[in-house]
This record gives C-alpha cells, sequence and structure tokens, in this order.
C-alpha cells in the first residue's frame, strides 16, 4: 500500500477551502489536461455527505472508470472519500482543513494499493506513488487558486 500527506496553507479561511473543494468542478478543472470528464454526477452539484461520482480519464494511454463515494463530511473541517469500483484494488482519501495564522492548513492523505499482488506492489512504487502525489498536488494547486479568489470564485 502507498501512502503520502500533502500539506499547504491557503490564505482563505477553512470554511471556504471546505466549500472549494466539495465542488465537482474543481476536480475536472484541475484534471483538465487528462481529459477527465464526470459520467455521473453527484445529484445536487455539490458533494453532500453519501454523495457518489464517476470519473472518466485516461492516464498512461489507459481509459480508466472511477467511482467513488463522500463520507464523513464534517463541515468546515473535513471529508473522505473512496473508491467504490475502479482500476484500484484500494483508494481513499482524507481531506482535513485546520485554521491556520495564515489561513487554512490544508492536509490531504492518501491510501491506494493496486490489483494484481506483487506486480501491483512494484507498480506502486515504482510508478504510481509518484504520480498519485502529482495529481494531487495539481488538484491542490488549483483548489488554491479558487479558494483565494484568483481564479473562478465561489459564494463565501
Amino acid at each position: 500500500m502507498v501512502e503520502f500527506v500533502l500539506e499547504r496553507v491557503i490564505s482563505a479561511t477553512p470554511e471556504r477551502v471546505f466549500a472549494v473543494a466539495l465542488d465537482p468542478g474543481l476536480h475536472l478543472r484541475s484534471m483538465e489536461r487528462y481529459g477527465e470528464t464526470m459520467v455521473e454526477a453527484p445529484a445536487g452539484g455539490v458533494f453532500t455527505e453519501g454523495s457518489t461520482v464517476t470519473w472518466r480519464a485516461r492516464h498512461f494511454g489507459i481509459p480508466f472508470r472511477l467511482r467513488s463515494i463522500v463520507y464523513d463530511v464534517d463541515p468546515p473541517r473535513g471529508f473522505r472519500d473512496r473508491q467504490i469500483s475502479g482500476p484500484f484494488a484500494s483508494f481513499w482519501h482524507e481531506h482535513v482543513f485546520d485554521e491556520h495564522p495564515q489561513g487554512t492548513l490544508m492536509r490531504d492523505t492518501i491510501r491506494f494499493h493496486s490489483p494484481f499482488g506483487p506486480i501491483g506492489r512494484v507498480v506502486d512504487r515504482v510508478i504510481l506513488g509518484a504520480y498519485m502525489r502529482r495529481l494531487i498536488e495539481e488538484r491542490n494547486d488549483q483548489l488554491a487558486i479558487e479558494a483565494e479568489g484568483r481564479g473562478r470564485t465561489l459564494p463565501a
């Protein structure tokens, strides 16, 4: 299993960062260069407790579908999501938003592992660990831009 933690200070309130993080459009905008689309959108257009979403993407030239569920929603402190079906044997993501003197300390903890036993473990260590870290960093770059009001704006 691969696990990594990313932390970033964002110049916005936890409430604002939390709201931006729950916008499914944020994911689409942050993954635009990978051609990700939403096959199944969450009811109401925003993630809430129990929301499901299905993404379609192409990574390494291979088309994927990943269905996930959002749970443990605790405004504005955080939420979790995990894969229900898709390319991973397991994928789990915890989003935490803590007050910080400069705004919000955002912490993402990611755990995943690929199928295919020993071969999957090698792929995770050699390729997917760094690749997934980069994808989440790109998502977080876009989240920071939007939460800080340097891009698309959402209600406060």
